[in-house]
């Protein structure tokens, strides 16, 4: 034992860590540790090659980590890299005699001839880094799970940052020739034309569609409107008609309301039935039997609902990401933005601008790492209500940060003139605006701008086509006589969909 003890001592004192006492020697490659520092001090462009995929803290030897470092001051200050720069940089850096001096520098010189492979040698020191990282966070983990003080649920969270952060940290995308773009660029326009130009996942609005290709993957949509517009009617409208209409898997994170009172909503809308009835559950019996038809096919849509209130950006991308793996989610959608937190491990000044910023610049993040379109809701500021005349938002009135519209894609408003007590739109024909919304595209960074007009049912918090109602049998139903035969009685079917205050959401 005592030699045992003696030999980790020594080794040590040589800048190599071996451990013993579990039988098991870290996973380390020290020997392209070396060819990969000396071809990095022999060779501008071995350099030049492996700066951006490695750090110091990759490196198993420590004396490897301090020339690393020294050579990376050297290629930030643009000054040249060679076997003296780099002695004179450890010399200023207090650390040439913890590296073995000019000796140890000249052996790691002569030990190579080149930079060939260099970048080859770099990733498996890299490989080797990052098993060690996991050895180490798993036995953490380990040793946390022991401990009954510590809530699980922490844990769980605490041990998915360290294993994203290792992801994040270390596998990083290199850039890509031309001739490989033009050929996926290529490949995805045949996709394409193939499917009558939708490009994105469409939201079952014809002419929003139709301007956006449906919403693409890696874009972040901000949907931003006074409260009462319609902003979560709008996306739950849009999260039935990808479901239930397209299959296609949608996850929503409700901050404000509870899933039990959104999965109500969208039975409503589906059914017909009024959301003040269905709390009440004051149905009759023709009643029930369009409700058991009807919710069959919410029940096999694949939409995932989550109401973690104060939900922080980095819980936020750690559910998406399990989602997306899991159940296939093409579609993220946050309701609402100013309701999340940046995390208690941001480091935070108390200036709310700013975490809105961090949120922002997150989701957009996101959007790219799942590659998948994310549609947040957003509060508009208050100057909306005091502008005199339509009172139509602009982008300038995105409430606390401009960080949203800079990081955003699309930004789009809802606009319903009734909601100020206006009847007609402020247009040539002055049409009546009774039952309608706009769809405001003020931002759109692949594409053009529109304002849609759509159909709005407040007492269902439905948004549909203006030119489609909400289908044939609710066409028929209230263009003649209504009966118990039929869905539902008009005044029934479309009971009151606002909430507590009487605006609907």
């Amino acid at each position: 034992m005592e030699s045992a003890k003696s030999f980790t001592a020594q080794n040590k004192k040589k800048g190599t860590v071996i451990n013993l006492e579990q039988g098991k020697i870290p996973p380390q490659a020290v020997d392209l540790e070396e060819a990969v520092i000396g071809a990095m001090m022999i060779d501008k462009k071995g350099v030049d090659d492996v700066i951006d995929i490695l750090h110091a803290d990759v490196f198993y030897k420590p004396a490897h980590q301090f020339i690393y470092l020294a050579i990376h001051k050297l290629f930030e200050n643009s000054e040249p890299i060679d076997l003296l720069t780099v002695s004179n940089q450890l010399r200023k850096d207090e650390k040439l005699d913890a590296v073995g001096g000019d000796f140890y520098l000249i052996n790691l010189s002569q030990k190579v001839s080149s930079a060939a492979h260099i970048e080859f040698h770099a990733r498996i020191i890299l490989q080797k880094y990052i098993q060690r990282r996991l050895i180490s966070i798993s036995s953490e983990i380990i040793t946390n799970s022991y401990d009954e003080t510590i809530d699980v649920f922490d844990l769980l969270d605490d041990a998915e940052t360290k294993l994203f952060d290792i992801t994040q940290g270390n596998l990083k995308k290199s850039s890509e020739a031309a001739e490989n773009l033009v050929s996926q660029a290529l490949k995805k326009i045949e996709e394409i034309s193939n499917q009558e130009g939708m490009s994105g996942v469409p939201t079952g609005f014809t002419k929003l569609d139709a301007l956006t290709s449906g919403w693409q993957p890696s874009d972040l949509i901000i949907l931003a409107a006074r409260p009462g517009m319609g902003k979560t009617a709008f996306v739950m409208s849009m999260a039935k008609n990808m479901a239930i209409d397209f299959n296609i898997p949608v996850a929503i994170f409700s901050l404000e309301m509870s899933s039990v009172q959104l999965i109500t909503r969208m039975i409503s809308s589906e059914t017909g039935i009024s959301s003040e009835k269905l709390r009440k559950g004051n149905l009759e019996t023709y009643e029930w039997e369009a409700l058991n038809v009807k919710v069959k096919n919410l029940s096999n849509a694949p939409v995932f609902i989550d109401d973690t209130p104060s939900l922080a950006v980095f819980d936020l991308r750690a559910k998406a990401r399990r989602l997306v793996s899991q159940h296939g989610v093409r579609m993220v959608i946050i309701d609402y933005l100013q309701l999340m937190t940046a995390g208690s491990n941001t480091k935070s000044s108390g200036n709310r601008e700013q975490e809105i910023s961090t949120i922002s610049r997150n989701l957009k993040a996101l959007a790219k790492e799942l590659s998948i379109p994310v549609v947040a809701l957003s509060q508009l500021s208050r100057a909306v209500e005091t502008r005199g005349g339509s009172k139509r938002p602009l982008l300038s009135d995105l409430r606390e940060s401009g960080a949203i519209e800079q990081d955003a894609d699309i930004v789009s408003f809802i606009y319903r003139p009734e909601y100020y007590g206006l009847t007609e739109w402020d247009d040539d024909e002055r049409t009546p605006c009774d039952g309608q919304a706009e769809f405001i595209v003020a931002k759109h960074r692949n594409g053009g701008l529109d304002n849609i007009r759509m159909k709005f049912e407040g007492r269902l918090a439905k948004f549909s086509d203006l030119e489609t109602d909400f289908g044939s049998e609710f066409q028929s139903s209230m263009n003649q006589d209504i009966s118990p035969s039929n869905f539902a009685s008009t005044s029934d079917a479309f009971g009151d969909m606002d909430n507590d205050d009487g605006v609907p959401f």
